[in-house]
């Protein structure tokens, strides 16, 4: 298990590569080009000058998180084959400069969602929280609310020039429902894949976030079935998942562990976001700390699953509270993190020793 964490740059993240450094276990961070327009090239100036920055640091850049795919590309436009083989090319570029596995979705419109970006605890931290009734509106409603309380931070999916129109964009999506927009996935699977196997990297999608229909917008990557679809549309490992426990886990019906024993057990899995997640009531949930008795997941299945699967990828804490008098990047403060890396390394090494 190679452990990470995310990092946003030394322009947009107040987070040092030399605090991350000095957290035990970890020996990876996991970066982008965030300032990147969806579809363009990343260039390899570009993407080098990233891994060398992250490698002066003491630590290796080897996932990518995210390329987002242009909307042409969801929604099956005749336009779509440019904007893959811009993909295409960033593939390479990415390659040549040592990156193994790339993080991205399949979501429409929204990237992920949540309805509250502070949420107080009983415990006075903050945390990201997520409220099905406040998502019942209009999709403007959710831009506005999100984007108020977002204030200057920058939220990767919510592009504000991406969604500038976003009644346009929800036009453009109006006739994609589940059967199409899984068949735009397959026919981008199937265009990229050779490039993949050639270059040896490991595309990972990210599970839907919340896992079901947000605004009447399908959802493709939920639950188990889904991920089986998936992999069916070219069944190769450079074709595999991004398995996040809290996002898998916001659906109680989802049986996390058995979702990593299945998928990690035939190699599928290069990447994992391991997170807990508290259930409040149907449809309500918040992010929390990630020991198991903080929130609805059992950690130490999830990584006892994981041990016994014999994952070896990477992996990274995810959602973190703001603890401390933080105020961070909503989700992607230091210190609950870094807790968070201490609990999952600590089990992991005791699950290991004691098997």
């Amino acid at each position: 298990m190679k452990m990470g964490f995310r990092w946003y740059g030394a322009a947009d993240d107040p987070i040092p590569l030399a605090h991350i450094r000095q957290i035990p276990g970890v020996s990876h961070v996991v970066g982008a080009l965030f300032d990147l327009p969806v579809g363009e090239v990343w260039p390899v100036e570009r993407i080098r000058a990233l891994v060398d920055e992250v490698e002066a640091a003491g630590m290796r850049l080897e996932v990518i998180e995210s390329v987002n795919i242009h909307d042409d590309i969801k929604i099956g436009l005749p336009g779509r084959d440019r904007w893959i083989a811009n993909y295409i090319e960033t593939i390479r570029n990415l390659a040549t400069c040592g990156i193994k596995v790339i993080c991205y979705n399949f979501m429409p419109i929204f990237d992920w969602v949540r309805t509250e970006m502070r949420h107080e605890l009983a415990d006075g931290s903050f945390a990201l929280a997520f409220d099905q009734s406040l998502v019942e509106g209009t999709a403007a409603d959710l831009l506005e609310r999100v984007q108020s309380q977002a204030g200057t931070t920058m939220l990767p999916g919510w592009e504000p020039e991406r969604l500038a129109d976003i009644e346009a964009l929800f036009a453009a999506y109006a006739d994609v429902d589940e059967a199409r927009l899984a068949a735009n996935f397959e026919y981008f699977i199937k265009a990229i894949m050779p490039v993949c196997k050639e270059v040896d990297v490991r595309m990972a999608v990210h599970p839907d976030d919340p896992p079901w229909p947000i605004f009447g917008l399908p959802r493709i990557v939920k639950n188990a079935a889904d991920l089986r679809r998936i992999e069916a549309f070219h069944d190769s490992p450079y074709n595999g998942f991004t398995l996040c426990t809290g996002s898998l886990g916001e659906n109680p019906d989802n049986d996390v562990p058995a979702i990593i024993r299945e998928f990690v057990g035939r190699g599928k899995a290069p990447f994992v976001h391991a997170r807990n997640i508290r259930h409040t009531a149907p449809g309500r949930f918040h992010e929390s700390a990630h020991l198991s008795s903080e929130g609805s997941l059992d950690m130490f299945e999830i990584m006892r699953a994981l041990h016994e699967s014999g994952f070896d990828g990477y992996v990274r804490p995810d959602h973190g509270r703001d603890i401390w008098g933080e105020r961070g990047r909503p989700g992607y403060g230091l210190y609950d993190r870094g807790l968070g890396i201490a609990y999952l390394t600590g089990l992991w090494e005791a699950i290991g020793k004691s098997s």
